[in-house]
């Protein structure tokens, strides 16, 4: 699929249980080689949606794992029988010398990677992966939250007939 195409589905979360939702039905279309940005504010639910995502997944093969935020160690990992699942949070990273010691780069060629704080790096996460998913999370009245998906690559296609 052309570098250029792209796709856009917007969604409203009223509840943590969307969000959960909209993880779950992720986790169902993520593939080896995929980069998934999440962008907010703090408290918008980027570690929530991570965390459906990859509980999700590892249910789907029946596994479990705790997944906390990766805020201060910087890098979780996730391990299925079909697929690695990289968690990474770039809220603390100051220097582009950080992001090298982290192995982004590998763990896209291995599995999947879920990063929170992408604009710590915006020129590195852009270089990683043609098939991207960027999700945009903000708050709105009412203490609901808005998703906005921007699929790039086979994401484009991927994105068709999502719902939660």
């Amino acid at each position: 699929m052309d570098e250029k195409a792209a796709a856009t589905l917007d969604f409203e979360l009223p509840s943590e249980a969307a969000t959960l939702r909209l993880g779950a039905a992720l986790a169902a279309r993520v593939a080896a080689g995929d980069l998934l940005l999440l962008r907010g504010d703090l408290g918008a639910g980027k570690t929530a949606l991570a965390r459906a995502l990859v509980q999700s997944h590892l249910g789907a093969h029946g596994l479990s794992d705790d997944v906390p935020s990766p805020t201060f160690t910087l890098v979780q990992t996730y391990e299925s029988p079909a697929l690695l699942i990289t968690h990474v949070d770039l809220y603390r990273v100051e220097e582009p010398s950080e992001l090298r010691e982290l192995g982004l780069g590998e763990a896209v060629d291995e599995g999947v990677v879920i990063v929170e704080w992408p604009e710590r790096a915006e020129a590195k996460m852009k270089r990683l992966s043609h098939d991207r998913l960027d999700i945009s999370l903000s708050l709105v009245p009412e203490g609901m939250r808005h998703a906005r998906l921007e699929g790039s690559g086979s994401w484009a296609a991927r994105l068709e007939g999502l719902t939660i």
